[in-house]
């Protein structure tokens, strides 16, 4: 007889609360006609948090992702024409990427994406259950409680 792996039961949970993230999150997209992939949602929400247009290399290291997957993502969303290719003043063999004014509109449509993906996804819990979840994913986003400051 073999003793149940909690441990294991959890991680499958997640697993599949990801993907069903995931396959919402995919679906509020294509319901509101953004013409994004979800892959290309993050390269947006992440150009935003740059004070100036970032180069690929930061993109990719930011996103955890080898450059040649921004390259990918970035030759979609210039072709949407949602960002723009730029030379770097100071090193000509640099390119930055920076959102155009269309990407910027994108972006807004994307929170509204995203909050209505979340109600969707949130829906079966009460208040205090979303505030519980919300400090329990937290502690998993910040890591090894031994670590943290």
């Amino acid at each position: 007889m073999t003793t149940p792996d909690p441990d294991g039961l959890l991680a499958e949970q997640l697993l599949r609360l990801t993907r069903r993230v995931h396959r919402i999150q995919r679906r509020h997209l294509q319901q509101n006609d953004l013409g994004v992939t979800p892959a290309q949602s993050r390269l947006l929400r992440t150009l935003a948090h740059y004070a100036s247009p970032p180069r690929m290399a930061d993109l990719a290291e930011r996103l955890e992702v080898v450059p040649r997957a921004v390259t990918t993502l970035v030759d979609g969303l210039e072709a949407n024409g949602k960002v723009r290719r730029m030379p770097d003043p100071a090193n000509r063999r640099v390119t930055r990427i920076e959102l155009t004014d269309e990407g910027r509109a994108t972006l807004r449509e994307l929170g509204g994406a995203r909050r209505s993906a979340a109600e969707e996804i949130l829906a079966p819990l009460t208040e205090k259950e979303r505030q519980v979840l919300g400090v329990l994913l937290d502690t998993l986003i910040e890591g090894d409680r031994d670590t943290r400051c």
